[in-house]
């Protein structure tokens, strides 16, 4: 059993008597007791052309190897010239062979470039460097068999992908009840609000208005299994004036019909208060490292991490929130949700197509809206 328990030291999993350590280190002044390895882009002669090209429609595949391992550390950059390439560009990631992709999303919008922009952010799992370094620490483990591709959805060939990722290999069975990661892509570009008869975000009309089963509510997963929930990055483009985040986080746990999870709007979610203040801020669990001002067209970035306490499910999870009090404002946000949880897994939902994908104002009327533009 020793190697049983410094397995799950080494990957801060969760079981459902542990509900710590899912962003722990292994420990520096014990025996590692796996082998190291290495994946990269690096050119196979020896020569400096470390990157690959892709081709428009080309899906390349970047890790295909074979378990018991754990990824636990992933970099991409690219030299990618064309407009919004980070939501052209999917990533899929594969666990045991399965058919359907256990994580899949637009690369930029995995790393929380959701606005199909570069900006640098920081957490404890995920974070965005200069020069366009894309990083991951997320512990991925696999009993089987592990593969990573990347789809070119664009109309341009990919100049140049880098790529490393560190993997560890075992020499001994993951434990039985071992939880894998998923993440999975969502949009609604606009969310459709209930009115367009406000002038305020305070309005009357709005704040008395209930929402107790969160209908209409934006949602970032729908999940359906045993797991835990561990984060979100969402990106907003506001297609209305004044504040965007007033809607509450409502999370419904093994098929409530009412949330037992119910928060108090969309800054207080990500740790934040008071509109952020205008003030960009990242920290290991929550930020808004892009904080547009209050108007149409304004671009804000936002993110939280449950890794202090996972969300446990034991059938299933959908996570949730208002766009706006009670669902009144028809911004457009789009998210990437994250989680664990015991395979096989049901299938995501289906990308949008490509175009469908690229951040544009609506035309949804309402206060400082005036059709769509770029």
């Amino acid at each position: 059993m020793r190697w049983v328990l410094a397995f799950a030291c080494v990957l801060g999993l969760m079981s459902a008597a542990n509900a710590e350590g899912l962003a722990a280190r292994p420990d520096l002044t014990r025996p590692m007791d796996y082998g190291f390895r290495h994946a990269s882009s690096a050119d196979p002669s020896g020569a400096n052309r470390d990157s690959l090209k892709v081709a428009p429609g080309e899906t390349v595949t970047l890790f295909d190897d074979d378990g018991p391992g754990a990824i636990s550390h992933i970099w991409f950059t690219f030299g990618d010239r064309e407009t919004y390439h980070l939501k052209r560009i999917v990533l899929r990631i594969y666990w045991d062979r399965e058919a359907a992709p256990s994580v899949e999303a637009p690369v930029g919008d995995f790393f929380g470039l959701g606005l199909g922009e570069y900006h640098n952010w920081q957490s404890e799992v995920l974070s965005v460097g200069s020069a366009r370094s894309m990083n991951s620490f997320f512990q991925m483990p696999f009993q089987r068999h592990a593969r990573i591709t990347m789809t070119n959805e664009g109309r341009e060939p990919m100049g140049d992908l880098y790529y490393n990722i560190d993997w560890r290999r075992y020499d001994h069975p993951l434990p039985k009840d071992t939880y894998y990661f998923h993440a999975q892509y969502n949009q609604s570009q606009p969310n459709h609000g209930w009115t367009n008869d406000w002038r305020v975000d305070g309005d009357p009309l709005v704040n008395n208005k209930p929402n107790q089963d969160g209908a209409d509510n934006y949602v970032f997963a729908d999940i359906t299994g045993k797991g835990h929930f561990v984060g979100v990055t969402m990106s907003v483009l506001q297609n209305q004036d004044e504040w965007w985040g007033e809607g509450d986080d409502m999370f419904f746990v093994d098929g409530e019909k009412v949330p037992s999870l119910k928060g108090t709007g969309a800054e207080d979610y990500v740790l934040g208060a008071h509109d952020f203040g205008g003030v960009p801020f990242s920290y290991g669990l929550y930020g808004a490292p892009v904080v547009g001002e209050e108007k149409a067209g304004s671009r804000s970035s936002v993110y939280r991490f449950h890794l202090e306490a996972p969300i446990p499910f034991q059938k299933s999870f959908k996570a949730t929130i208002e766009h706006g009090h009670a669902n009144h404002r028809s911004d457009n946000y789009y998210s990437v949700a994250y989680w664990y949880q015991a395979e096989p897994h049901a299938a995501l939902k289906p990308l949008p197509p490509v175009d469908q994908r690229l951040p544009k104002l609506e035309s949804t009327g309402g206060p400082g809206n005036k059709g769509a533009s770029p």
